[in-house]
């Protein structure tokens, strides 16, 4: 019998199941006429995923991703290391009907409408016909296709944002604990973004589990609990926006006058930059800003001092030469 190793976790995630696992994964192509080149798409690679969480996998384009979601789902099968799904070993035929899955870009059969795409959906899984006349449309009012003129147009004549929308309703029929989504996002414009961006909190308030890659780092930023670094094959870092950026509430001050003593206990890394105490503010904004006035210094600015998603990406590879300075 398989069992997942257990590992450690931190407070927020100490309460919570690990749905899928994965130790020292790797993946490895054999390319060339006779086969005797590799190339290596998948390196070493260690995470967990806990339930109710969303995760956010980030890279470049060829960085392994969208190779390590399939193997996640049992499509390709690792070169080696091991992983976990939903308590079965991956590949696992059992574990399917408890899935959801959007690939990056989704076939579907244009001639079909909205409503008789997700029908097909529903019968590949065997859901009674009582439950698809309930999950349907709820599913399209989800995804915002609930008008008759959306659901019942043929899929040829959806915008890029519909097909999303629709496989993105597909991928949730079956009511799945986990859902996979690769790079649900790419090629829409912001409306569509925000749309989806939008349906993936609604999954996330349901406590649903969602696992997603992408390259749109500014609504990763936005919705997910943790994320990861992928590049060249590699995970270079894992963790919560917290442990990764810094704490969202950390700022950045710049003050004119006062005295030295009481801003030192506000601003303990602070020091005098052409006269100005600048450094990071410990402690209530609001209560900083009152012990100004009470000793009539003038507040030159506040900024938050956490890092954005963009900029520690862009780091990370850097500091690996992956990307180099200009």
């Amino acid at each position: 019998m398989n069992i997942a190793p257990q590992s450690s976790t931190d407070s927020a995630t100490a309460d919570r199941p690990v749905l899928v696992q994965t130790a020292h994964l790797q993946k490895v192509y054999r390319t060339g006429f006779w086969l005797n080149q590799k190339v290596v798409t998948l390196q070493d690679c260690s995470l967990q995923i806990y339930k109710g969480e969303t995760f956010g996998l980030l890279g470049p384009n060829g960085a392994g991703k969208t190779t390590l979601l399939k193997i996640l789902l049992g499509i390709i099968r690792p070169t080696g290391g091991s992983g976990w799904l939903l308590g079965k070993p991956l590949g696992d035929r059992s574990v399917k009907q408890r899935l959801g899955y959007l690939p990056e870009n989704p076939y579907f059969y244009d001639y079909l409408t909205g409503w008789e795409f997700l029908r097909y959906a529903a019968d590949l899984f065997q859901i009674p016909y009582e439950v698809q006349r309930r999950r349907i449309p709820e599913l399209l009012e989800l995804v915002g296709l609930a008008q008759s003129a959306a659901k019942r147009k043929q899929l040829r004549q959806y915008s890029k944002g519909m097909l999303q929308r629709v496989g993105m309703a597909q991928a949730l029929i079956n009511d799945p604990e986990v859902v996979f989504l690769d790079e649900p996002m790419s090629g829409l414009d912001p409306l569509g973004r925000y749309q989806i961006r939008e349906i993936i909190l609604s999954l996330k308030g349901q406590g649903k589990t969602i696992f997603f890659n992408s390259h749109v780092l500014s609504d990763v930023e936005k919705i997910c609990d943790r994320v990861a670094i992928l590049a060249r094959g590699e995970l270079l870092c894992v963790g919560s926006l917290n442990e990764l950026l810094g704490t969202a509430d950390l700022y950045q001050v710049r003050v004119r006058g006062g005295n030295p003593d009481i801003l030192e206990r506000w601003v303990p890394d602070g020091e005098f930059v052409d006269t100005f105490w600048q450094g990071h503010l410990q402690g209530d904004p609001q209560d900083f800003i009152a012990s100004l006035e009470l000793m009539g210094a003038e507040l030159i600015s506040m900024n938050l001092a956490r890092m954005s998603l963009e900029d520690f990406f862009v780091q990370q590879l850097r500091q690996r030469g992956i990307v180099t300075s200009r």
